[in-house]
């Protein structure tokens, strides 16, 4: 079976469009996550600059400013950002799907599926707990 997605859920203490600016712009996106030249443009390829160098990514659904979801490098990975208004504050929920086997392995780092997933998954908390939450609460 492949290897689980990575799911984190959180409410932030700001409005769905500051959220939104922060999730699907180039600046917003290079505040919390990595440099991009991200456009907001269905089908739009553009390029994160990532510890492992350019990775090549695709925005695949676009729905503002409740949903963003992009592909992101070559592997079949899939990146989604989905927000919802709540009495004025903003449920945000990021998905990291599309992983393969837990003993394949990720050309760029080298290391399988299972341990890229759990280094991610470790990676994604602070980034969406802690620095998502500083650009858009503060």
């Amino acid at each position: 079976m492949p290897v689980q997605d990575i799911q984190k859920t959180t409410v932030f203490h700001a409005p769905i469009h500051k959220v939104w600016e922060a999730v699907a712009t180039a600046e917003g996106i290079a505040a919390w996550f990595m440099p991009n030249d991200f456009e907001q443009e269905l089908g739009h390829e553009f390029t994160i600059q990532s510890p492992f160098g350019p990775t090549p990514c695709k925005v695949l659904e676009l729905e503002p400013p409740n949903r963003l979801v992009f592909s992101w490098g070559d592997f079949g990975w899939v990146v989604s950002f989905n927000l919802k208004e709540v009495n004025g504050e903003t449920e945000f929920t990021m998905i990291h799907s599309g992983w393969g086997e837990p003993d394949e392995v990720i050309p760029q780092s080298q290391q399988k599926h299972s341990v890229v997933r759990g280094i991610m998954d470790n990676g994604w908390g602070p980034l969406v707990n802690d620095k998502l939450r500083k650009v858009v609460e503060g």
